[in-house]
């Protein structure tokens, strides 16, 4: 991968209300203990953690599997080459409720230079988009791109499509039949995270279930905000980005609703005027036909909102432990389940009114700022996968195990 493309921030990658599964399957467990056949790299601490695995998500394929796709430097990951350039391929592994563990990693994606990191939507149909970034061929750098698969995913392109040339940091989201990718255009060197740069404004793609543009949208052109984020609904996005703030160290994070439909932008304001860089994620909350967002503010503390269909927000948490740049949220009815900082997973209890911090447990594996992902084994189990330098960690959470949060935790 090109330098500038090092320089930015770490995927987010969603999970949860599509990955349903049936009771039943493993019913207890820590970490499954899984390691590759080959040592990996020895990882170097001055290389950017994400150089080795970055990006991670999931869809359902046909007899209760789940396809789990991620970008890698390789099986075991090797890491970034002489040059320093990264060299992720994208592969997939598919899961069922029963297994132990994710069955064998198959390469999906491969070119020249590094497709990272990957993100995923299913659209109502079944059909399957990836999008990445991408070095291979492109005259500007990197080029934001996609692919389409069918549920069997059969390739419904002879290659990758650029969403934009020079574009970057996307995230896709279904909307009913459709697919919307939120990306980011041109960087802007100096100020930003160890004063690497920023992004050059957010936009979207809209596209048919085929791959066919439907249409374009600029949500903020040519300005320092980028790291868009993006969840769906039947017939809504929320999108989420980051903004510059000159002569801060924190960033501003803003938020819309995207109608695909006719192209409207409704609802944009700036949620949180404190960011910490990069820590945010958003999902849908079916049950309640909401979308939340997680963060963690610029002093280490997290929080959590609740918005309408409006963009409105309806509930909040303002003060809880802090969030993993990076990790995925699970959401399963009006519960989220997503990681903490300190190495817990956190579980969150959601209504329209009220945002509450139910407990906590431990995590088997670690967090990483490289993406996880949490799948639902059983209404009282999760599966969760975490991407680290050394490869796929994964490890069972039995959400019966959780702890009531302390006093430090609920910030009194």
């Amino acid at each position: 991968m090109r330098p500038f493309a090092m320089m930015r921030g770490a995927t987010l990658v969603l999970a949860g209300a599509l990955l349903c599964a049936p009771a039943g399957a493993r019913s207890d467990g820590r970490s499954s203990g899984r390691t590759d056949a080959r040592a990996p790299a020895k990882v170097r601490p001055e290389v950017d953690q994400r150089a080795y695995m970055h990006g991670i998500g999931a869809a359902a394929g046909p007899r209760e599997v789940t396809y789990v796709f991620f970008s890698s430097s390789g099986l075991p990951p090797r890491g970034p080459d002489r040059n320093r350039n990264w060299t992720h391929d994208i592969y997939v592994a598919e899961w069922k409720p029963a297994q132990a563990s994710l069955g064998k990693a198959r390469l999906l994606v491969a070119e020249k230079e590094a497709q990272e990191p990957v993100s995923v939507a299913q659209n109502a149909a079944g059909r399957i988009m990836l999008t990445f970034e991408d070095g291979s061929n492109a005259a500007n750098s990197v080029s934001q791109r996609y692919r389409v698969y069918g549920a069997d995913l059969q390739p419904q392109q002879a290659k990758s499509v650029d969403v934009w040339s020079g574009g970057h940091s996307g995230h896709v989201a279904a909307v009913g039949d459709t697919f919307v990718v939120f990306y980011s255009d041109d960087w802007i060197d100096g100020g930003g995270v160890d004063n690497l740069g920023t992004g050059n404004g957010v936009y979207l793609k809209t596209y048919g279930a085929n791959g066919q543009l439907l249409r374009s949208t600029d949500v903020a052109r040519d300005t320092r905000e980028w790291w868009p984020l993006i969840a769906g609904s039947k017939e809504l996005a929320l999108l989420a980005w980051q903004a510059f703030i000159p002569g801060e160290t924190h960033a501003g994070l803003k938020t819309a609703i995207y109608r695909p439909g006719d192209g409207a932008l409704i609802g944009t304001q700036v949620l949180n005027d404190h960011l910490k860089y990069y820590t945010y994620g958003v999902a849908y909350v079916p049950a309640l036909n909401s979308f939340l967002v997680v963060g963690t503010s610029d002093t280490g503390k997290g929080f959590a909102h609740l918005l309408d269909t409006a963009g409105k927000v309806t509930a909040s948490l303002p003060c809880m432990p802090a969030s993993v740049r990076e990790a995925g949220i699970t959401v399963v009815g009006d519960m989220a389940y997503t990681p903490g900082q300190d190495g817990r997973l956190l579980h969150l209890k959601l209504s329209t009114d009220a945002i509450e911090l139910r407990g906590s447990q431990p995590s088997p594996i670690p967090w990483t700022y490289q993406g996880s992902l949490g799948l639902v084994r059983s209404p009282s189990m999760l599966h969760w996968v975490s991407l680290t330098p050394a490869g796929l960690r994964e490890g069972d959470f039995d959400l019966s195990r959780a702890t009531p949060p302390s006093a430090a935790d609920l910030c009194r």
